[in-house]
């Protein structure tokens, strides 16, 4: 069985080099199993893309594509060209998709419209939120895949309530948590720890990069402005976004908690978040990491594609203004972190599952 490997975002590598280490222990133990991965280019930073690689051990690519940024149609258009070629010139049986990026969807039918099976890893999520592009890219994604891998219960609802046949629907748990439980005794203190004056549980992590929350110049200041002051005497540690970045440019911002810092790469930002006192975002997948870390979250949208971080874990929604924020986190800092848990099979073994449903539906097929 010949497996083709998309990936195009940091998100993407994280969800993809687990489930290679699975391949890989397979074929060790004699599976007539290969793969090959694909790097589309869509995220082509260094501390975004390449540092990914090289600290999850993940193999070079054996091709990427280099389509790099542009517009939603732009980027999409330039994705498929390319991965058609992929495909025409290096047939496989089956090509695997992650997460909700732009090389997701375009990949994705891609491969349909070349009669190939398509597999979806991190399936059947949805923020009900029309106005994101993951929520497109999930949802068409969705429409054409054979089998689905769900991190929930809630996400293979959402698949067999749009008519999603049972049988090809798995529920394997998170492979986002595979990767963290592999890594955490490599986790890493950033370079600038002791330049800021770090000190374990007292910081707060920040990341921000979605439309609604930076696209705004002014908007974004004053978002920062509110974070700085509810902060307290904690510093905030704010990787900076190469898209967040060229908003701000080179405004002066007064700041008295706020410290830029580079993108980092994993095993720097985990180290981040599982030391940090709380984070704020608009990522879904820190919620996932902050949850099963125990790590208090607020997470600055309207919607979230991921209810179980907030019905079980420790993120709470908190909208995109610094009031709403600020409230809640005053009643944490009153009340502390609610009770919480672990969502069900985010034990560190979701990749081992995927592989054996494939190894074992191709074997009926």
């Amino acid at each position: 069985m010949q497996i083709t490997i998309v990936a195009g975002a940091r998100p993407n590598f994280i969800k993809i080099a687990p489930i290679i280490k699975a391949i890989e222990n397979r074929q060790k133990s004699g599976a007539d199993l290969s793969y090959r991965l694909v790097h589309t280019g869509q995220h082509y930073d260094k501390n975004l893309s390449d540092t990914f690689f090289e600290e999850l051990n993940i193999p070079h690519p054996h091709a990427n594509l280099e389509v790099k940024s542009g517009s939603q149609a732009v980027q999409t258009a330039a994705i498929m060209v390319a991965f058609e070629q992929e495909l025409l010139q290096n047939p496989t049986d089956l090509v695997l998709v992650v997460g909700d990026v732009n090389s997701t969807m375009a990949c994705a039918i891609v491969t349909k419209k070349l009669n190939i099976k398509v597999t979806h890893v991190e399936a059947g999520i949805r923020s009900g939120d029309w106005t994101m592009p993951e929520e497109i890219n999930r949802i068409v994604t969705d429409s054409i895949t054979d089998h689905f891998f769900t991190t929930s219960a809630s996400a293979s609802e959402n698949l067999l309530k749009y008519g999603a046949s049972p049988n090809k629907v798995h529920f394997v748990g998170n492979v986002m948590i595979d990767t963290l439980t592999q890594n955490l005794p490599r986790i890493k203190q950033p370079d600038f720890w002791n330049e800021f004056g770090l000190e374990n549980g007292n910081y707060i992590v920040l990341t921000l990069h979605r439309p609604s929350n930076v696209d705004e110049e002014k908007s974004l200041q004053n978002l920062l402005l509110g974070i700085d002051k509810l902060a307290g005497d904690k510093k905030v540690v704010f990787p900076v976004h190469p898209r967040t970045k060229a908003i701000l440019g080179d405004a002066k911002l007064d700041f008295k908690n706020i410290v830029y810092a580079e993108p980092q790469g994993y095993l720097a930002f985990m180290y981040l978040i599982k030391n940090s006192f709380a984070v704020i975002t608009d990522s879904g997948g820190i919620s996932e990491e902050t949850t099963v870390l125990g790590i208090p979250c607020f997470t600055m949208r309207e919607n979230t594609e991921r209810p179980e971080t907030q019905t079980i874990g420790t993120n709470t929604l908190v909208g995109i203004s610094v009031e709403n924020l600020k409230k809640h986190f005053t009643d944490f800092l009153q009340n502390g972190l609610r009770e919480h848990g672990i969502p069900e099979l985010w034990d560190g073994k979701a990749s081992e599952r995927i592989v054996d449903i494939l190894l074992s539906e191709w074997k009926k097929s």
